[in-house]
């Protein structure tokens, strides 16, 4: 439970952490530039606690659901409130370039939040990476409590759930369990999951067959009846035909950590960083499509492993993770920030508004009229006037509201569980 807890918390906390860099890579490129920070807030109000250094006040606010950096002159009416002597650093005055970078800082900021997780993941847990069946050890991942007969799979391509009437697996009467090394089957030897796969298949259905399997370094013998199984060829290409098989009813691992130095956990951590990103971008386009699904899930209907999850659903997964994983749930956790980030960077770049690339966009909007307006000899036609923009903002909102909402109910009521 304390690990639960614990797990909740710490991607809490780290979700908090990586919207306060991010307003705090606008304050800081907007003060760079002359621009005029009148606030930076790491929760809302009501006000817990503040102090001014300069011409800014640093507090902390008592809901901690983000922060806030309030820069002068957002606007014109907004630039209408400050003293006549300091309207030269309102944002709206500065050239469209300066304002570009103090709004796409926020995203940027995300981006090199998620390379740092990745780095540290990377550099201390290492990548986990399959090895083929004729490199890696006959070693269990882990042992199924029935053998579906026929070739059943669900959409991910895996064996679907055990259910009535299917019959016990062979490995669970024989006493195995995950971390087993098996070393013979039908004594022959087995010293790769590929041989063990061909010993396997070589042996009969028929009787007791005898198995040997290394457990803490201690020698273990056993005899198991193997049960025939619907099941594809090792290798067979997609959509080959299944084949009567002896099975035992249990999972392999081919899984191998490579580990890397600092400069070569950087590279990796790039890479993943680059892989995320793109998947990122194709997962945002999907989001509507996946709108049906997420509302089905509310009266018990299958949740969609790869469908939107928000803030609380995370922070269950960071649960999840360390309760069931311990210490090896920690690297899990950063990955899932790290994602997180990514996440937010590239979706607060989304044009409209009130995202920071609506603002983008309105500023070379408003560039570009300008520049219009010259070459055709035009008075310049000024700031874009925000006040006509506010009802297509209050529709965007409406929108993120009603989805954030519906993801939160979703994920209360059916969560996604990766640790069954």
């Amino acid at each position: 439970m304390w690990a639960y807890v614990l797990g909740v918390v710490l991607v809490a906390i780290g979700i908090l952490i990586s919207v306060c860099v991010h307003e705090a890579g606008h304050m800081l490129t907007a003060k760079m530039f002359g621009m005029k920070v009148t606030k930076y807030f790491v929760g809302f109000n009501p006000k817990l606690w503040s102090f001014h250094r300069g011409e800014t006040e640093y507090g902390i606010g008592m809901l901690p659901f983000g922060g806030y950096c309030k820069i002068s002159g957002m606007t014109p009416e907004e630039e209408e409130e400050m003293p006549e002597n300091e309207k030269h650093r309102s944002f709206i005055r500065q050239p469209v370039w300066k304002r570009t970078i103090v709004l796409v800082t926020g995203s940027l900021t995300h981006f090199l939040i998620a390379f740092v997780l990745l780095w540290i993941t990377v550099g201390v847990y290492g990548i986990t990476v399959q090895q083929a069946p004729d490199k890696a050890p006959a070693l269990v991942k882990s042992v199924a409590t029935c053998v579906v007969v026929q070739n059943e799979v669900d959409s991910s391509g895996a064996l679907r759930p055990c259910k009535a009437g299917d019959p016990a697996s062979p490995a669970a009467a024989a006493g195995l369990k995950g971390g087993d090394r098996i070393l013979s089957v039908n004594n022959v030897a087995t010293p790769t999951y590929a041989a063990f796969q061909q010993a396997l298949r070589s042996a009969p259905t028929t009787g007791p067959v005898p198995i040997t399997y290394e457990r803490a370094g201690k020698t273990v013998s056993s005899k198991v009846t193997l049960i025939s199984a619907q099941r594809t060829p090792p290798g067979a290409k997609a959509g080959a035909p299944a084949q009567p098989t002896p099975t035992i009813g249990l999972y392999g691992n081919l899984d191998k950590t490579e580990y890397y130095g600092p400069i070569g956990s950087a590279g990796k951590a790039a890479q993943i960083t680059g892989m995320v990103f793109t998947g990122t971008f194709a997962a945002l386009g999907t989001i509507p499509q996946k709108v049906p699904n997420l509302i089905a899930s509310l009266t018990g209907a299958h949740r969609d492993m790869n469908g939107p999850v928000s803030v609380v659903g995370v922070s269950r997964l960071g649960g999840e993770a360390l309760e069931s994983q311990g210490q090896q749930g920690l690297p899990l956790i950063l990955s899932i920030l790290a994602s997180l980030n990514i996440f937010i960077g590239i979706f607060n770049l989304v044009p409209l508004l009130p995202m920071d690339g609506g603002h983008v966009v309105v500023a070379w909007f408003q560039r570009i009229r300008s520049w219009w307006a010259n070459r055709r000899g035009r008075p310049d036609p000024g700031a874009v006037d925000y006040a006509r923009l506010m009802p297509l903002t209050y529709a965007v909102v409406l929108v993120l509201l009603v989805f954030g909402v519906l993801t939160i109910a979703a994920d209360i009521v059916n969560p996604i569980q990766i640790f069954q």
